[in-house]
């Protein structure tokens, strides 16, 4: 009798939680929780009634006839920033930080020249090649670059859109999100298996996913090229956060994950820097990774 008890009373405590966060359906709900709606809400607990959160599933894309693929990142909490895996840490990756994320989707790779040009009808790299990751473009002109995207697939979107990543978003999926193992880059610790830096790339630039891919079957977060993000760059909180957007003004856009021409240590997973949202770099070694989220 004791073991029923303490089974009904945590079935109810769940299904009390589940009125308050909306998860279940045929409830009419109204912000408020009442006895009502936890009896029905246990019944169909035991009844097996309870409808689960769909898991996010991998969506291509195509975008005048160039493909590219978007994978899921689901949602979860994690600690952002230097981490005691990531040695070598600098003063800006600290105070570590709870993080909590929704669901969002994550280019499998780096935006390609050839995307690019399919949405924008011009190249800006400096070196060129279908396959190899676009350069040499502005936060601004990314910008230009993800309206056009957005615009061209409105009607099969559902009220989504393609924007850059987070800083948080870019952290969480480079660490493998709720796959993560605690690799000090993205993927490995081994630098070598997971991207091209200042030490195997032979000072040159080289096309998207020609490394091992991270927990998330997502390439070159670590090296390849420095990738922007949307957040405006600024000093970390110690306060827990949920689905941070960083400070409301500033005057650079965050750059995360390092590129071929750097060393190691800007290739960690909790690694940041920025550069003036007009910039452009003027090298091989600046481009964007998409996400996709409401």
């Amino acid at each position: 009798m004791k073991r029923t008890l303490i089974s009904l009373t945590a079935a109810v405590m769940m299904a009390a939680a589940a009125v308050a966060q909306k998860n279940v359906c045929d409830v009419n709900y109204d912000n408020k929780v009442n006895s009502a709606d936890v009896v029905a809400i246990y019944n169909n607990i035991i009844n097996g009634k309870v409808p689960q959160k769909p898991a996010l599933q991998r969506e291509d894309f195509v975008a005048n006839g160039v493909a590219f693929t978007m994978m899921p990142v689901d949602g979860g909490s994690f600690m952002m920033g230097a981490t005691i895996e990531q040695t070598g840490a600098y003063d800006d990756e600290s105070p570590t930080h709870l993080v909590t994320l929704g669901d969002y989707l994550m280019g499998s790779t780096e935006v390609t020249q050839e995307l690019w040009g399919a949405v924008m009808g011009s190249n800006p790299s400096v070196t060129k090649g279908n396959m190899l990751p676009v350069t040499n473009v502005s936060w601004d002109y990314c910008q230009e670059f993800i309206s056009r995207l957005n615009a061209q697939f409105a009607s099969q979107l559902d009220g989504r859109t393609f924007r850059l990543p987070t800083e948080a978003e870019w952290e969480f999926a480079a660490r493998g999100g709720n796959r993560r193992v605690g690799y000090l880059y993205s993927g490995s610790n081994t630098l070598d298996d997971v991207a091209w830096y200042n030490d195997n790339s032979d000072r040159m630039i080289h096309e998207v996913g020609g490394k091992a891919a991270n927990e998330l079957g997502i390439y070159d977060l670590s090296g390849g090229v420095w990738e922007w993000c949307q957040d405006w760059f600024g000093n970390y909180s110690s306060d827990p956060q949920t689905d941070p957007a960083g400070p409301p003004t500033g005057s650079n856009r965050v750059i995360r994950g390092g590129s071929w021409d750097f060393f190691a240590i800007r290739c960690r997973t909790s690694y940041r820097s920025y550069y003036d949202p007009a910039y452009t770099n003027g090298r091989p070694n600046l481009g964007l990774r998409l996400v996709l989220s409401r």
